[in-house]
């Protein structure tokens, strides 16, 4: 007979693993699902300088710490991705991609989001090494370089106007003939100097010198005509998918895709949270999304209490 778990968390990123941290020390013996991409967005990037208490760690030694961190407390990890979740009240049934099943009185959905990226020529092979989608993690590294932000939208802006705190070398690409984030921050943009805008066009490869990115072809979308530009980092700012497919129908989620908290980390089904980017589409930090797994694991650990 298969026993009911506590909880079980699904996802392996900041958010996840700071909640199993809290749930294993609240003795919940909790299980991480861990998904199709175990770490997170963390593991494909270089150095991290803003994790308090590091001054720089390299990404996947941050998470490789995090696992061990909460291995050492007690959590099980599971291999695998969650294809199917059933909701009933108290009782909560996972499917995975093999066919086995979990069942849970609780569960935490830490699953994050996915970046959305070109698909062109040379950006995976670049991938974390100069071409990324934080500037806000990495931007440090290119003082007084020249860099590339890809998009329009508020992401992109943001990214720019963070950028100038390094550099006055800055490329926005932007695949329409008008920027499209808020009003406000168009005009912060377009009255920078540092701040350069190429309209109508994309990117549509990147290359380098087989360790670091240093070029992007840049194709003129009315003339269909492309141009080499050097630079140091591209940061793709197109937006972010959440992770959040197989809950559609099942939760309460917003226009978007993002699972929409109903009070604290609870969703809008009993005994289920959530935390990290598959809610968070403004801070997106690994630091918050940390924050927000142990405010789930409290809110879990209080919720199976009241169900004694």
């Amino acid at each position: 007979m298969k026993t009911t778990e506590n909880l079980i968390i699904i996802g392996s990123g900041p958010a996840a693993l700071t909640a199993a941290i809290y749930a294993s020390r609240s003795a919940l013996s909790p299980i991480i699902i861990e998904g199709q991409n175990p770490g997170g967005q963390l593991m494909g990037t270089s150095f991290v300088e803003n994790w308090p208490g590091n001054v720089k760690i390299y990404g996947p030694e941050l998470m490789n710490n995090l696992r061990q961190h909460a291995t050492a407390f007690g959590t099980r990890f599971v291999a695998g991705m969650v294809t199917n979740v059933h909701f009933e009240k108290n009782m909560h049934t996972l499917t995975l991609h093999n066919g086995s099943t979990y069942t849970t009185k609780a569960l935490i959905i830490a699953t994050g989001a996915t970046p959305k990226r070109l698909g062109c020529l040379g950006e995976a092979e670049y991938w974390g090494r100069g071409v990324t989608t934080c500037a806000v993690c990495d931007g440090a590294f290119y003082k007084d370089k020249p860099v590339l932000i890809i998009g329009g939208g508020d992401t992109a802006l943001e990214d720019a106007s963070f950028m100038t705190n390094y550099t006055n070398d800055i490329t926005i690409v932007h695949i329409l003939d008008q920027l499209t984030g808020s009003h406000a921050m168009q005009q912060r943009v377009l009255n920078n100097p540092a701040i350069k805008i190429i309209y109508s066009s994309t990117v549509t490869g990147f290359e380098g010198d087989g360790n670091h990115v240093t070029h992007a072809l840049i194709t003129d979308k009315k003339t269909n005509t492309t141009n080499k530009h050097a630079f140091s980092a591209a940061f793709v700012a197109i937006g972010l998918q959440p992770n959040t497919g197989i809950f559609k129908d099942k939760l309460e989620l917003d226009k978007y895709g993002y699972i929409i908290h109903k009070e604290h980390t609870q969703t809008s089904v009993s005994g289920v949270f959530a935390a990290g980017d598959v809610v968070d589409y403004r801070y997106r930090q690994a630091i918050t999304s940390a924050g927000s797994g142990c405010m789930a694991a409290l809110d879990a650990e209080r919720y199976l209490k009241s169900q004694e």
